[in-house]
């Protein structure tokens, strides 16, 4: 983790230092150089992930690789000659940018684990594709620019745009997203999804500083694509709390197989308990950390008033946990969430 801070501390120094210490004609004048170091510090990015996760989440590979489609798209754009260049450079990065939205929301919906149907991301990933093809259509069609020329500003190239009829598909696409993902905020802060308020702070910037960048560059006209650099910190974000997360899973479900259970001869466990076991598992999954720790403290054998001197929280808080614990394990209390634990340990 501290590796992971001490990166991310300085690709933020590397990003204020490109931005803020230049005069605006010199910010014009290296629009193509910024673009190109946002494009290789996500590429960068993308192989640190290959490199440093051990544990390869499919939509974490999914934004990485998208963020660095984006950039490189930018960056092709900046610096190309022709409109027939910058034509494909766009479709480029349209591409990351279809498929970027899509799969931070499948991240944060796995991060505070609300489960979906399986056939929810085909279908989003479909409605991502029409979106790319509409976005993609410049130089074959009119529909998504009426009309786009080539046009130089300070140095890099821009597509100068009349837009089309269905330019309006990728805004609405766009809200869509960013409404998905503020339901999502909400709803794991009104679930308690995260127990420390670092992480939830942590979670809704994963999001917001794009959407708050999106609806600046909606307003403000800005030569610059700040979206490049916004992508880079929410995949930080993202990949600093999936790996705090997956970190503390995996030393519990360490302390839960070590637990030595002396005492308990193995026996044959029936359909019944089997039934009950499978939804126990099932629902350990759905614990918040707090709630695991708790869990974890019971298996322990800790009481009520070590747990709470030890978690610093009060009777009733306690109790809160407990009733939640209990609902998801399919127990009613603490005596019996040992019993089925020790169950589990034997299948």
């Amino acid at each position: 983790m501290k590796k992971l801070s001490a990166i991310f501390i300085l690709i933020l120094s590397t990003m204020t230092a490109f931005s803020g210490c230049a005069k605006i004609g010199e910010k014009s004048a290296s629009l193509v150089t910024v673009y190109g170091i946002m494009a290789v510090l996500a590429i960068v990015m993308l192989l640190g992930y290959f490199c440093v996760v051990k544990k390869k989440e499919a939509w974490l590979t999914v934004l990485f690789s998208s963020v660095a489609v984006v950039n490189a798209g930018y960056f092709c754009l900046a610096s190309s000659k022709t409109l027939e260049e910058a034509l494909l450079a766009n479709r480029i990065s349209y591409l990351g940018s279809a498929f970027l939205p899509l799969s931070m929301l499948m991240i944060m919906l796995d991060l505070v684990k609300i489960k979906y149907k399986k056939w929810i991301p085909w279908i989003l990933i479909f409605i991502g594709t029409f979106v790319f093809v509409i976005a993609a259509s410049p130089g074959y069609l009119d529909i998504y620019y009426k009309e786009v020329s080539l046009v130089t500003i300070g140095g890099a190239s821009a597509l100068d745009k009349v837009y089309g009829p269905l330019h309006f598909v990728y805004l609405l696409y766009l809200l869509f997203y960013f409404g998905a993902m503020i339901g999502v905020a909400v709803y794991a802060a009104i679930k308690r999804k995260m127990d420390s308020t670092a992480r939830i702070i942590v979670f809704i910037s994963a999001f917001s500083v794009n959407i708050g960048v999106w609806f600046i560059e909606q307003i403000v006209k800005i030569d610059f694509e700040l979206l490049s650099v916004s992508y880079i910190i929410s995949e930080l974000f993202l990949l600093i709390l999936h790996l705090i997360m997956q970190e503390e899973e995996r030393l519990l479900t360490e302390q839960t197989k070590n637990t030595n259970f002396v005492n308990e001869g193995k026996q044959k466990i029936s359909e019944s308990q089997k039934e009950i076991c499978e939804y126990f598992a099932e629902g350990f999954r759905e614990l918040t950390p707090t709630e695991r720790k708790i869990y974890g403290l019971y298996i322990e054998g800790k009481t009520t008033a070590e747990i709470r001197e030890k978690l610093n929280i009060t009777e009733n808080t306690l109790k809160y946990h407990n009733k939640n614990i209990y609902n998801k394990l399919g127990v009613s209390s603490k005596k019996e969430l040992i019993k089925v634990a020790k169950m589990v340990e034997k299948m």
